[in-house]
């Protein structure tokens, strides 16, 4: 377990953000460095908690970001634009803070004594289309003139630009393409998230396309586990891992129908076009992370959505 270090944590007023602090501030001190554009963090019973200290500041502002890194061990970067929305809404926006603000953060932290840089990636670098995909297999960006991938090509361009990092600065990054994580207090535009809210409150479930689509599902602590790995195993240095559930494989419409039934809700489905291009199918291959780190994804999907359906009916996010 990692203890008595500092950990300068970027993004980490969101989903997965919160779930790390959760993880780790009893044992370590955490500057959280966040716009709070999505904001988990204030939902969390984290009040008087000395280990955390929240700093509000833009990934994109350098001079406020420089003044903000203090002296530490570990770097955990997670701010981002995210979200399908984003990807259609705001384009630019998301190719600027997602490499730009990564160049920033490096250009920040490269001549640091740092045990450890965290980057966070995507399973998006795979494209419409991913089975067992290895990491050093080929990515997909897609139609360059379709705004679906513009998240992913930032993401994968700001990836690529940490191992420039590692090369030339011997910066020790390790990467994460996370599968699709879910899990109490998410916030975002998560399918989990989406469907649990409205079955819960017998609001009726839109369904993309035919509903045959793919996902495996990956529940937070699962990936908490592998973020701690990467932290603890030297070898995880100048490495990038799939991280999630292969076990947790369900079409969307499957679902949605096994969370209206877990929940008891008296919610309908119904159908409607998806606002762009859609994931077909994305089941990670995890053999490297397996090997290497000693990952291995203990929560199975209804054993997860059990834990998220209780804690969204004990507390509603």
């Amino acid at each position: 377990m990692i203890t008595n270090k500092r950990i300068f944590m970027t993004g980490g007023g969101g989903f997965i953000g919160s779930w790390l602090c959760y993880k780790l501030a009893d044992s370590n001190e955490i500057i959280v460095y966040d716009n709070s554009r999505r904001d988990a963090l204030s939902k969390r019973s984290f009040k008087g908690n000395k280990n955390i200290r929240f700093i509000s500041g833009d990934i994109l502002d350098k001079r406020f970001l420089k003044k903000s890194v203090p002296s530490v061990d570990i770097v955990i970067h997670l701010a981002a634009i995210a979200g399908v929305t984003s990807y259609y809404k705001i384009p630019k926006e998301t190719m600027e803070v997602n490499i730009v603000g990564t160049y920033n953060l490096l250009e920040v932290i490269k001549d640091r004594n740092i045990e450890r840089y965290i980057y966070f990636s995507t399973s998006e670098v795979y494209g419409s289309y991913s089975f067992r995909s290895r990491e050093d297999g080929d990515t997909s960006q897609g139609n360059i003139s379709d705004p679906r991938w513009t998240y992913s090509i930032s993401k994968l361009a700001a990836e690529k630009l940490g191992y420039c990092y590692y090369m030339e600065h011997q910066l020790p990054m390790a990467s994460i393409r996370p599968f699709n994580i879910y899990g109490p207090w998410q916030v975002g535009e998560g399918a989990i998230q989406s469907f649990l809210t409205k079955a819960i409150n017998n609001i009726d479930i839109p369904i993309t396309g035919d509903g045959s689509q793919i996902r495996a599902w990956c529940y937070i602590e699962d990936l908490l586990d592998a973020v701690i790995l990467c932290l603890e195993k030297e070898k995880a240095a100048g490495n990038t891992f799939n991280i999630g559930n292969p076990e947790g494989a369900i079409t969307i419409l499957g679902l949605a129908k096994k969370i209206i039934e877990m929940t008891n809700s008296k919610s309908k489905l119904f159908f409607r076009e998806h606002i762009g291009t859609d994931i077909e199918l994305r089941v990670p291959d995890i053999a490297k992370a397996r090997k290497i780190l000693g990952y291995s994804p203990k929560t199975g999907i209804e054993e997860g959505l059990t834990f998220t359906i209780d804690a969204y009916k004990q507390n509603p996010w």
